[in-house]
Order: C-alpha cells, then sequence, then structure tokens
C-alpha cells in the first residue's frame, strides 16, 4: 500500500525525478512523458465521470484503476536479466484486464447501430468528455509505442492503451443514447 507523507521532497527541484527503479531521469524523460500522459488520461475520465452513473460509472472506475496500474508498470523499467536492478514483481499491466475491456466493448457495441461516418465529439456532456479521455489515450499510446521502440516495455501495456481508446470511443455512443445522440460528420457541410 502507498503511504504518503510528503507530497513535496524538492527532489524534483532540478529538472529530474525517480523512476519506480529509482533511477534518476529528466522530467521530460520519454517514459515520464508517456505514464504523466496516462495521469492526464486518468484525470480527463475523472471529469466523465461527474457525468455517468450506473455500469457506466462502474466500468470507469475500473479503468481509473487500471490507469494507475499502468502508470505503475511505466514508471518501472523493464530490465534485461543481468542488467540494472531487476523488474521482478513489478505491477504490470496483464492480459486479464485488456480482455475485460474487450468483452465490455463488445457488450456495448451489441447495442449500437453500425456507423456510416465519422463521429463529432459532443452530444451529452459524459460524451463530450469521454471523447477528449479518447484523445488523451492515443496520445499516451503514441509516446509508449514511442518509448517501446527505444526501450523495453510490457507489451500488454500497449495492447491495454489501444483498447482503451476503443472502449471509451464505444462507451461514449453508448451514452449518447445508444449513439441515436452520436453528432454525425458532415463531408463538405460548410462549403
Amino acid at each position: 500500500m502507498v503511504k504518503l507523507t510528503r507530497i513535496y521532497t524538492k527532489g524534483g527541484d532540478k529538472g529530474e525525478t525517480s523512476l519506480g527503479s529509482g533511477a534518476r531521469v529528466a522530467k521530460h524523460d520519454r517514459r515520464v512523458e508517456a505514464y504523466g500522459t496516462v495521469d492526464e488520461a486518468n484525470a480527463t475520465i475523472g471529469l466523465a465521470r461527474l457525468h455517468t452513473r450506473g455500469k457506466a460509472d462502474q466500468m470507469l472506475a475500473r479503468i481509473q484503476n487500471d490507469l494507475f496500474d499502468l502508470g505503475a508498470d511505466l514508471c518501472m523499467p523493464e530490465t534485461k536479466a543481468g542488467k540494472g536492478k531487476s523488474s521482478a514483481g513489478a505491477l504490470r499491466i496483464d492480459e486479464a484486464q485488456t480482455l475485460r475491456l474487450e468483452r465490455e466493448i463488445d457488450l456495448m457495441n451489441a447495442h449500437l447501430a453500425p456507423l456510416n461516418s465519422f463521429i463529432l465529439p459532443g452530444g451529452s456532456a459524459a460524451s463530450a468528455h469521454l471523447h477528449l479521455a479518447r484523445t488523451v489515450v492515443r496520445r499516451a499510446e503514441r509516446l509508449i509505442t514511442a518509448l517501446a521502440q527505444q526501450e523495453p516495455v510490457n507489451p500488454e501495456a500497449v495492447r491495454y492503451i489501444n483498447r482503451l481508446s476503443d472502449h471509451l470511443f464505444v462507451l461514449a455512443r453508448w451514452l449518447n443514447r445508444k449513439g441515436k445522440s452520436d453528432l454525425l460528420w458532415v463531408p463538405g457541410a460548410n462549403r
């Protein structure tokens, strides 16, 4: 369990922060950018939850907890045997979390009409916030995959973040009266 007794440590006053391994890196390090953006996504989901209840809110609560797991995963670098501090026992996103997202997507999507156009973010307040969260999740995904090209990253973390953006898209539609309140893009409508 995490216990925070002091909020500020002054350890970052020179533009560095500590990873879960104890290694010091620049605050703009690619890994810090990745898990910082995951944190931002979590905050945007918190805003969406101000407008949800029931099953949607329960799903989002689980996702918020998963995003803390993902942040913990990303802040503890994967290590190759014999190099650096071991990451054995580190909290990692696992397949069960990704599969849960897939099951929820399938259940919600079964009630939605197929799309004939792209969707404009909006409709209901919850949906608008979820579309914003989806775009932040997509940015986190780009940062995580860029990081994975430079150093080892848990492959399940990549799958999870990819599936999460799909989940938020489908949930946004589901909360727009199962797609009936979706705002559809009309190509060239303002010419």
